[in-house]
């Protein structure tokens, strides 16, 4: 008992070297559990990785082959080591005869792309910018047609994805995100999405999976990191702040659109069965009695472009790729535009959701649902556009919408979610 008495005696004694010790004790068990955890969710997806792997091909089969664009400067500098810790050797495992190639500086992957050979799967490891690079170096290519029946999958390692919430289950743990990211390319499920594509009057196009954003809000959201040191006030400060130095922070835009098409029904992936010989013959010998009138070609109306003058704080362009196996009537693109009329305090509210999702809209924001708009800027107008957050210089641009483009690996449980959501 006496030698308890004197430990809390010392304790209390020495009370700020004692606190000092239990947060170092305590951050270091805390940083331990997590690298545990983290051993033990690479432990399991590799078993995972490795049932694959052991599964038999026959004689005349080859190895799938599965060509990586890495893209090491994503998540500051961190995504190689991510990729080499946590995906490469699930791919190894399951039997994938792997091809990493690596981006030395930005607009290389578009490059890559363009001049990339024929591969049974193409993964994206890195964050919004290289995957709208791979996505616009392969859209480009005089072969796209047949170059973009490759299925794509995307490895979130980079600082933003807009792209992995449509795709995979997110958590708070980087490992987790990445494992369960490559275990579903291996599972093979896919799901087709829109592409948008973007043209300026005198540059090559430009793609995008999730959208075009130009605003008082896009602005406003690339400066909130300069005001780190105000901690979770940051984001409020940096809105206030811009109204500050200018307001209102409304935006005047030409929007002239078409109406979106009718969505043709998904074609089965099993092909028909060939008729039989008989009911072959037959066929022909009815057409050669009595040939099928062959009626007249229809002459093609001229489409009909609307024309919309908008006045708002926003103005976002952007895909149904958010829910991509949702059944929809249309192929169509949406185009929203805030309302120009909100009060400083409203704004900053809007602001604040907006930081944590920018396709959060409000209720008296437009909406509009074309296949196809052009944007037009009034003379003189300066800033940028956010093109799957990659910045680009704002002008009058093209959009087109490039429906069911592409195929991407999708988890089986996002998919299911994704229907329950629906229901």
């Amino acid at each position: 008992m006496a030698r308890v008495v004197k430990v809390f005696r010392t304790l209390r004694n020495n009370w700020k070297k004692s606190t000092f010790a239990v947060c170092v004790l305590s951050y270091g068990g805390y940083w331990l559990n997590g690298k545990h955890s983290d051993s033990l969710l690479r432990r399991e997806a590799c078993l995972l990785a490795r049932e694959f792997g052991r599964q038999q091909i026959a004689p005349h089969e080859r190895l799938r082959k599965a060509t990586v664009i890495l893209n090491p400067a994503a998540c500051g500098g961190k995504a190689n080591n991510l990729f080499e810790k946590n995906a490469a050797p699930i791919l190894h495992l399951a039997g994938v005869e792997v091809t990493i190639v690596k981006t030395d500086y930005e607009g290389q992957a578009k490059k890559l792309m363009e001049l990339a050979e024929q591969t049974d799967m193409l993964i994206v490891a890195g964050g919004d910018g290289t995957l709208q690079e791979v996505v616009t170096g392969l859209l480009r290519r005089p072969d796209q047609d047949t170059i973009c029946q490759t299925p794509i999958g995307f490895i979130p390692l980079g600082s933003r994805n807009s792209l992995s919430p449509s795709l995979h289950l997110l958590s708070d743990n980087k490992v987790k995100d990445i494992t369960s990211a490559t275990l579903s390319i291996l599972k093979g499920e896919t799901v087709p999405l829109d592409v948008l594509q973007i043209k300026g009057e005198t540059e090559q196009p430009v793609f995008a999976l999730m959208g075009l954003r130009w605003g008082a809000f896009r602005d406003v959201a690339t400066k909130i990191s300069k005001y780190w040191y105000l901690g979770p006030l940051k984001t409020n400060a940096a809105h206030l702040l811009s109204t500050l130095h200018e307001w209102p922070l409304v935006r005047e835009v030409s929007v002239s659109y078409l109406d979106p098409n009718l969505r043709p029904p998904d074609l089965s992936p099993q092909k028909p069965q060939r008729p039989s010989l008989l009911y072959r013959i037959f066929l022909r010998l009815k057409h050669r009695w009595s040939p099928p009138v062959v009626e007249p070609p229809k002459v093609e109306e001229p489409e009909e472009w609307k024309e919309e003058q908008l006045s708002t704080l926003e103005l976002f362009v952007q895909t149904n790729n958010k829910n991509p196996v949702q059944r929809r009537i249309n192929d169509s693109m949406m185009i929203y535009a805030e309302p120009d009329n909100l009060t400083v305090s409203e704004y900053i509210t809007v602001g604040n959701k907006k930081d944590q999702d920018p396709t959060v809209f409000t209720k008296e924001s437009t909406k509009l649902e074309a296949s196809a708009c052009r944007l037009q800027l009034p003379e003189g107008t300066a800033g940028f556009y956010n093109i799957d957050n990659e910045e680009y210089e704002a002008m009058p641009v093209e959009i087109s919408l490039l429906p069911r483009k592409l195929r991407f690996f999708i988890s089986a449980e996002r998919r299911e979610q994704l229907l329950a959501q629906m229901q």
